[in-house]
């Protein structure tokens, strides 16, 4: 017995503010596990799908349109990239969409319960470069 008393002290911690517990743990400082970056007045935050793209499939509503837009996203089993279609409710102020018009849908202040959303008109795209026939005259 005598001993194991000895081996007990010969183990015995030199003084430190942790045993018996004499430090409450709130007053130390608490333990940061990532670096914490600040941004400057300068640099805007970065805001990800401001912006768009979709067909008007309704437009009975009044200076509202209903887009549907379509994305390509990974099956999370199969890893094949499918579509996937959501529908957004959009403020048309001039009501000039039809169904089956491409518009942008441009983030905004909502304007409603579920319009967060402005349609905006695509400018006519050309995709070679040059004019084509119909342009012409």
């Amino acid at each position: 017995m005598a001993s194991l008393t000895s081996s007990l002290q010969a183990l015995k911690l030199s003084s430190s503010p942790f045993t018996h517990g004499s430090t409450p743990l709130s007053s130390l400082p608490k333990p940061t596990l990532f670096p914490i970056h600040r941004r400057s007045g300068l640099v805007p935050a970065i805001r990800a799908m401001k912006t768009m793209q979709g067909r008007v499939v309704c437009a009975t509503s009044d200076k509202t349109v209903a887009v549907e837009v379509v994305r390509l996203a990974p099956h999370p089993k199969y890893k094949r990239r499918v579509r996937k279609k959501k529908k957004y409710q959009a403020h048309d102020p001039d009501n000039q969409f039809k169904v089956g018009d491409v518009v942008r849908l441009e983030k905004s202040r909502p304007i409603s319960k579920t319009k967060s959303f402005v349609a905006l008109p695509l400018p006519k795209r050309n995709d070679l470069g040059i004019p084509m026939e119909s342009q012409q005259t």
